[in-house]
């Protein structure tokens, strides 16, 4: 069995997005030369996310005002978490919400998705540096 790794860097403009990376996640299955396993993509903050839904700006517009009706950035003395100083207690629960991880089958050397499935990178409390890890495993 082989096994692969790559990480993906976001800096977002916003401090809440989300970015379409299925093409790079494909392009890092390529680059691995497996055609058949399993290729895990997860985020490695607590403050973003990993997840796989439609590419559909609706969508993303509707997750984005869901998250903050569960999840309101302000008022900041909300949260416990934001009395240490940091004022992303909200991103913290946005990222529980929406996972930390997906793991996608690879079939003859493409990511074996159903009709629709992309996979996105969610911010929570952008405007720093943050990763993604990509490992895929298989033969």
């Amino acid at each position: 069995m082989k096994s692969y790794r790559k990480e993906l860097w976001f800096n977002t403009s916003e401090r809440v997005e989300f970015i379409n990376i299925t093409g790079e996640v494909q392009r890092a299955v390529d680059e691995s030369g497996i055609k058949e396993g399993l290729c895990l993509v997860n985020a490695m903050h607590i403050t973003a996310s990993v997840f796989i839904n439609d590419n559909e700006s609706g969508l993303h517009s509707d997750y984005k005002r869901w998250l903050e009706q569960l999840a309101p950035h302000e008022p900041l003395n909300l949260y416990r978490h934001n009395l240490t100083g940091e004022d992303n207690g909200d991103a913290h629960l946005k990222r529980q919400i929406m996972g930390r991880e997906v793991v996608v089958a690879v079939t003859d050397g493409r990511l074996d998705f159903g009709p629709w499935e992309q996979i996105f990178y969610g911010e929570f409390d952008g405007k720093r540096r943050k990763r993604v890890l990509i490992k895929i495993i298989g033969e």
